[in-house]
């Protein structure tokens, strides 16, 4: 059912989308370096890799300057119209092509590169691998400015995405996996809509009792994100 639903939802949201898709397309290919998509390696359902696709937003040699792999707020890698597209989520619109032939669902755990999968315990890896990565889910709402976040610890990006984030946003997966419904999949796409247009009113902590507990560290950046 979670398939058919994904298939239906991902058509009809690119054929809506589409008179928004190629103004973007336009200005991409006319501005930075001229890319338009950006196609990074990720882990899926059963642990196995696939090509996620975003539009592109950094230079095309990101991974290989400043923090590599991680991005922190005001990195001097994202274009000026990426920063726009990053702030307003658009850049994750082309996941739809992923969601479509069925390398990702609507809600999930956030694909991870293979290198921060690696990072995560042996059982909550196990658990991510059960199912259909996200265009959004718990984490992305929770960790909606994770740049933010690893820009202000105190402990360096590195440091809070192991020590911290990693162990929390894992907890957040897991707590979703064990309870994934249809009714609880419609509620997480309506608190991403809220996480995007509202990003200050943290209404998924008003409305969602259960969740685990940040860990102290986390606690006062998630506060003030």
């Amino acid at each position: 059912m979670k398939r058919l639903v994904d298939l239906a939802c991902s058509l009809a949201a690119l054929l809506v989308l589409s008179p928004l898709f190629i103004p973007v397309m336009i200005i991409l290919r006319c501005t930075g370096e001229g890319e338009i998509f950006y196609r990074q390696e990720r882990i899926g359902l059963g642990g196995k890799p696939f090509g996620l696709y975003k539009f592109a937003t950094m230079l095309k040699d990101s991974p290989n300057l400043g923090k590599g792999l991680f991005t922190t707020e005001g990195d001097p890698r994202i274009l000026p119209f990426g920063r726009f597209l990053r702030a307003t989520k658009i850049n994750e619109l082309p996941q739809l092509l992923n969601i479509a032939i069925g390398d990702m669902s609507i809600i999930g755990p956030r694909p991870l590169v293979p290198s921060q999968f690696a990072m995560y315990a042996p059982e909550v890896r196990a658990d991510l691998s059960r199912v259909r990565p996200g265009l959004s889910g718990i984490g992305s709402i929770v960790f909606r400015d994770e740049e933010a976040i690893l820009t202000k610890s105190p402990k360096g990006y590195l440091r809070c995405f192991k020590e911290d984030i990693t162990p929390y946003k894992g907890a957040l997966e897991q707590w979703y996996i064990e309870r994934q419904t249809v009714f609880l999949d419609l509620l997480l796409i309506a608190l991403t809509v809220a996480a995007v247009l509202a990003p200050s009113s943290n209404l998924f902590q008003k409305i969602l009792k259960d969740l685990p507990d940040p860990p102290s560290e986390l606690k006062c950046l998630l506060a003030t994100e």
